[in-house]
């Protein structure tokens, strides 16, 4: 999906999730940055006219980082958007492979509808999806991964748009995002 803040002519919401959980890293083995995000073999989009990445480490248990990440229809509670904003599941349940759902910002009008790709509990996330409004459309792929390391958890996010509105140098939000997802888990550390 796309992130929340206005990029040109976009606002955006994340498309894709990833990460690499389970192991813990080192902080050497952490700051290493591979050429792109992968989630189960599979990253943004190599081709595409605009791509961010971005990274921070985050003072919170896994669990608790994971759990704000994949509660989609609660992001609005910890996000700060730019414009009002709804997020709704199309299916019920756990965020899974092939889970689906829909962010409709008001201004200006757009609908990015989110299909999860590939998912690994704890570790990464990827989804894909089309952001559209009246004269737009972009295809968003976006990846997040998860590394325990000591003290937290490195959080790495990367993002591709294609298609005519698509705005290079932008970053799609994606600091906002992060900066928002780390101030709302380390936020109560009792939790």
């Amino acid at each position: 999906m796309f992130s929340l803040r206005p990029t040109t002519a976009l606002v955006a919401i994340p498309l894709a999730l990833a990460g690499v959980l389970g192991v813990t890293a080192t902080p050497a083995q952490a700051s290493s940055k591979p050429t792109s995000l992968t989630c189960q073999g599979k990253g943004v989009d190599p081709a595409a006219k605009a791509r961010y990445r971005t990274e921070a480490f985050i003072q919170a248990p896994l669990r608790r980082i994971w759990n704000l990440q994949t509660d989609v229809e609660a992001w609005p509670s910890w996000q700060k958007p730019a414009a009002p904003m709804t997020i709704e599941r199309l299916d019920p349940g756990p965020l899974r492979k092939n889970s689906r759902f829909q962010a409709t910002i008001e201004v200006p009008p757009v609908v990015i509808t989110s299909t999860v790709r590939q998912i690994r509990h704890g570790e990464c996330l990827r989804w894909t999806g089309p952001a559209e409004g009246p004269g737009f459309h972009i295809d968003g792929v976006h990846v997040w991964t998860f590394t325990k390391v000591h003290g937290g958890v490195l959080v790495r996010t990367e993002e591709s748009h294609t298609g005519p509105q698509a705005a290079p140098g932008s970053d799609m939000g994606l600091e906002t995002w992060l900066s928002d997802l780390k101030a709302a888990a380390e936020a109560n550390p009792c939790a």
